[in-house]
Formats: structure tokens, C-alpha cells, sequence
């Protein structure tokens, strides 16, 4: 009797914990103290789970081009605000404020605010925004 209870618990444990692992902070690669601003153009927009993803290719301080990553929301999210696989296309010139990765020598972008350079957003209904507001 006892022996099917430790494992009755045990079990109830393993089955509560998969949703938390089953997900990522994003505290833990990008710093939310701090906001990151380019302007660029789109090399490629991957709207699939877990994230949508899109690529850009902005100049940088000396002068080269260098590729920056945009980490967005879930598709089922950014569904509901608007997007589309068409909202954004290579080529477009967006410009994207949001917080910066962690780590050292990448260019990764998370919870961004996307715009047309212009600053007029990519969708009417939602507020323009790849995952968690700024």
C-alpha cells in the first residue's frame, strides 16, 4: 500500500512539472533592462511554432551589414493579434524595438515591438507586437 502511494505522488510530481519545463523564460536570454533599436531589411519571416521568427539584415556602427534575429510570440498568439504568414516579407524595411540577447557576440531580439520603418505597424487589429510587450 505504501509502495503505491510513494508512487502515486512520484508520478503526480513527473506530470506537474512537464508544463514548466516544457517552456523557456525569456529572462534567461534576453535582458529585459535593456532595449535594443534597429532598422533593416527582412531576409526571411518563419511563422511556425514554437516561435515565428524573423531575420533582417541592418547596418551596424562600422559600417558592414550584420544579421540580427527576432525571437516573436506563438503562432496561436500573434494569430489572434493579426498575423499572418504574409504580414511581413523579405525584403520589407522594418524597424524593431526590444530587448537584446545575453549572449556575448549574437544579435538576437526578444518580446519586440516590429514596425514598418515608417513606424506604421504590420497589423490593424494588434498592436504590432512579436510576443511580450516592451
Amino acid at each position: 500500500m505504501t509502495t503505491r502511494i510513494l508512487w502515486g505522488v512520484l508520478a503526480a510530481g513527473l506530470l506537474a512539472a512537464l508544463p514548466v519545463g516544457a517552456h523557456h523564460s525569456q529572462l534567461a536570454f534576453y535582458d529585459a533592462s535593456k532595449r535594443v533599436e534597429v532598422t533593416g531589411a527582412v531576409v526571411s519571416f518563419q511563422f511556425k511554432n514554437p516561435h515565428a521568427v524573423v531575420f533582417i539584415d541592418a547596418p551596424a556602427e562600422a559600417g558592414q551589414t550584420v544579421r540580427w534575429q527576432v525571437e516573436m510570440g506563438s503562432i496561436t498568439l500573434m494569430t489572434r493579434q493579426g498575423w499572418t504568414p504574409e504580414s511581413i516579407k523579405t525584403g520589407d524595411r522594418i524597424k524593431v524595438v526590444g530587448q537584446p540577447s545575453k549572449a556575448p557576440g549574437t544579435r538576437g531580439i526578444c518580446c519586440a515591438q516590429i514596425t514598418r520603418e515608417d513606424g506604421r505597424p504590420f497589423v490593424a487589429r494588434g498592436r504590432g507586437t512579436a510576443g511580450s510587450p516592451p
